[in-house]
């Protein structure tokens, strides 16, 4: 077995020191707290300037930006949006859906999934653990139109076998940290 040496001793067989160093690696998740306020600083005001953020957190530009560019490369940072508000674009009502397959294979998830993001009116979709296999934040306009999304396109994604609403009367808390 080949070994390889360090200061003349030897660490590791080939696949040990490839672990090794994959270990080594920067971890994205290890932010320290410039990363952390960078982060907290983007979720609350997403087109701040770089400036404005930079003095925010108590560091110069430079810096600033080259933790943000490394941040967006690590994939920490995955994309930046506009929020609207719901009552303008017709949105407000807000359902919450249980839904049950009738096969939870993975072809079968897979299919849901894909027909899942066919559907503009469903907002999230989130695969449980529990007593039902998905949960779906639907937005639309009023009940009736809901009613609509139910019968037309819910009911209708592959491998559903029951759905239960849950009607949101009000969101306290929609946005991040």
């Amino acid at each position: 077995m080949m070994m390889y040496f360090f200061l003349n001793s030897p660490i590791c067989s080939p696949d040990e020191l490839l672990k090794w160093l994959y270990a080594m690696q920067t971890n994205p998740s290890d932010l320290d707290r410039f990363d952390q306020a960078i982060l907290r600083t983007l979720s609350a005001e997403g087109r701040i300037s770089v400036t404005e953020l930079a003095r925010r957190i108590g560091l110069s530009k430079s810096p600033t930006q080259a933790r943000l560019r490394r941040l967006e490369q690590e994939g920490v940072i995955i994309g930046y949006r506009a929020l609207f508000d719901p009552i303008r674009i017709n949105a407000a009502h807000v359902a919450f859906v249980e839904v049950k397959l009738s096969d939870t294979r993975e072809a079968a998830l897979r299919a849901f999934n894909e027909a899942v993001a066919a559907v503009p009116e469903i907002e999230q979709c989130h695969l449980i653990a529990g007593s039902f296999d998905y949960l779906l934040k639907v937005r639309t306009g009023d009940i009736a139109s809901y009613r609509r999304v139910l019968a037309e396109s819910l009911s209708n994604l592959p491998h559903v076998t029951a759905t239960s609403t849950y009607v949101a009367m009000e969101a306290v808390k929609e946005q991040g940290p």
